[in-house]
């Protein structure tokens, strides 16, 4: 994020951010729209496992790429605020 803090995406799509402590300064969706490169990180990292994926730099790009092709996320319909 623009303030150095780092913002985690769940495996469930929960964002978190782990060093924020009260109420906060910033508008998270704001940040996330600011963002222009990710680090994605494997779920489960075990040193032993042959063949663990590294973790890696993507744009904002192809992470759309990413999303759009899952037919996960990206595929969830929107819900009002009430």
């Amino acid at each position: 994020m623009r303030n150095g803090m780092d913002c985690v995406i769940t495996e469930a799509g929960i964002a978190q951010v782990p060093s924020w402590k009260g109420i906060p300064d910033f508008n998270l969706e704001e940040e996330l729209n600011a963002a222009n490169s990710f680090l994605l990180e494997p779920v489960v990292v075990t040193p032993k496992a042959k063949g663990a994926p590294a973790p890696r730099s993507v744009s904002r790009a192809e992470l759309s790429e990413m999303v759009a092709g899952s037919g996960g996320a990206a595929a969830a319909p929107e819900h009002e605020e009430e």
